[in-house]
């Protein structure tokens, strides 16, 4: 959707920079917040792999995890599926 307001304004040759500069902005602010997001995925992952013991035992700290969060209460949350 940004690329396409960028693009309108590109053909629109009234535009007023500024506008240009506040969509790429703004895009930007959303593509930081994915990467924070993904980092904290990978740290949680790295964390779940080294508590795995990766044996033949059933229980497995990673689908535990994916099952459901424990608050730092020591309340369960169930995951969203």
């Amino acid at each position: 959707d940004d690329c396409r307001q960028l693009m309108a304004l590109y053909q629109d040759r009234s535009r007023a920079s500024h506008d240009v500069r506040e969509i790429a902005a703004a895009h930007v602010t959303a593509i930081e917040e994915k990467v924070r997001e993904l980092q904290s995925m990978r740290s949680t992952l790295q964390k779940l792999i080294h508590a795995c013991h990766g044996d033949d035992r059933p229980d497995c700290p990673i689908l535990d995890d994916i099952a459901g969060a424990v608050l730092p209460s020591g309340k369960v949350v169930p995951a969203q599926v």
